[in-house]
């Protein structure tokens, strides 16, 4: 199968012409990306049932999205940087295959230690699409680079909604089990379809795997930008998983007594969220970074207003849930727009440092739902889900008032 680009990237400074990217291979990476991205939110809805599985309290159910976040974070920082060392298209398709063997260790695991060890290992492969999305960044035009890498994550966001529907509906039929056989297998298939049509790219210069990833952490330190990007992402992140980590327990309580089916299909109603990621894609090419950041900033802040009325109203929940996903994925889009024009020769690691610190926040947000929900209930939720929305409002001011400067020294290339 050809999508029409099938040659070899080349490196940076030679004639030779870059891969065209065409739409084709924009949908199957975004698809890809959804599909795998997703396995880190099969168990939001289920958390509940799984609780019952196991004999366990919200409190510790909850430690399996931590678990999970904190395996993608490990994958972010050891996996994705590879990006700058390695072709692309063989780590892409061995991360899948990785993560179809992690989805049936959690499929089989007998306890609750075993299903968070296999859920670290499951986040830690599902870095496959962090790995795609410098990877498209590279092969578009730079007039177009917000756009393409907003379908990219349109991919990404409806796995996201889809992922929490499929996991509650297949739950609903065949238990909490069958979602991780069936996205094993999902896996597979994916995994022989990049093998085809990815492009291929030359053996990079050989970099020490260590320096490559002390390199990561050095983009951090060195470019300003980069790190006020990365602390408003992670509180955005934080405030998502601190509703998505409780909203299963309120939904399957009083008043409201959701089957796994129903409270499912409330990750539909952030549909909301793709539309905003391509506005948001749209209004980074066009230089409104600070607009759309406080924009973003102030929906993630006032969704949880709505949310701690959804207590006992569904009309506010659901406006709630919408109003969130807005900011958060807006936040997310603007973040990488920009991020992705910092060190052009660097991307994958870029992207490392930059998600690393997303997924440190939300596993923040998560571990602090968890706790919160257990001795505040949903109002405390609601309180420290609009903690994290001030403070991206905090730091916006901050980016207005003191701009931050350029970049003082570029860590070793790798690419």
């Amino acid at each position: 199968m050809s999508t029409g680009a099938d040659q070899a990237r080349v490196p940076a400074g030679s004639a030779a012409p870059t891969p065209r990217l065409t739409g084709a291979l924009v949908f199957v990476m975004a698809v890809a990306t959804g599909a795998v991205v997703a396995n880190l939110y099969y168990a939001q809805p289920l958390l509940h049932q799984v609780a019952a599985t196991f004999h366990v309290g919200p409190a510790a159910a909850s430690l399996i999205i931590t678990c999970t976040q904190i395996g993608y974070a490990a994958g972010l920082v050891l996996v994705v940087p590879l990006g700058d060392l390695h072709p692309r298209r063989p780590l892409v398709v061995l991360v899948f295959c990785v993560a179809a063997v992690a989805l049936v260790a959690c499929a089989v695991a007998p306890d609750l230690w075993l299903f968070e060890a296999a859920s670290v290992a499951v986040g830690c492969a599902s870095v496959a699409g962090q790995i795609m999305v410098p990877f498209a960044a590279d092969l578009a035009e730079p007039e177009r680079r917000g756009r393409v890498v907003a379908r990219i994550m349109t991919g990404l966001l409806t796995g996201i909604l889809l992922a929490r529907t499929v996991s509650g509906l297949v739950a609903q039929v065949a238990g909490w089990r069958a979602i991780y056989w069936l996205s094993a297998g999902l896996m597979l298939v994916f995994a022989v379809l990049l093998s085809r049509v990815l492009p291929n790219e030359p053996v990079r210069p050989h970099v020490r795997y260590v320096e490559l990833v002390r390199s990561s952490f050095r983009f951090l330190l060195d470019e300003p930008v980069l790190r006020r990007r990365a602390f408003h992402g992670a509180c955005a992140f934080a405030a998502f998983s601190v509703l998505w980590t409780s909203l299963a327990f309120l939904l399957s309580g009083s008043p409201y007594h959701y089957s796994n089916a129903v409270i499912g299909l409330f990750g539909l109603v952030g549909v909301a969220g793709v539309a905003a990621a391509n506005l948001a894609g749209k209004l980074a090419d066009s230089a409104r970074v600070g607009i759309t950041t406080v924009a973003c900033g102030a929906l993630l802040t006032a969704s949880f207003g709505l949310l701690a009325a959804g207590r006992t109203s569904l009309a506010a929940l659901l406006a709630g849930i919408v109003v969130l996903d807005i900011g958060t994925q807006g936040m997310q889009i603007t973040n990488q727009a920009v991020i992705y024009e910092l060190a052009p020769e660097a991307r994958s690691r870029i992207n490392s440092a930059y998600m690393f610190c997303y997924f440190v926040g939300g596993a923040i947000g998560s571990l602090a739902s968890g706790v919160v929900l257990a001795t505040w209930g949903w109002n405390g939720v609601c309180g420290i889900g609009a903690a994290f929305g001030v403070l991206t409002l905090l730091m916006a001011g901050v980016d207005r008032l003191r701009p931050a400067g350029g970049r003082r020294t570029l860590p070793a290339r790798a690419s």
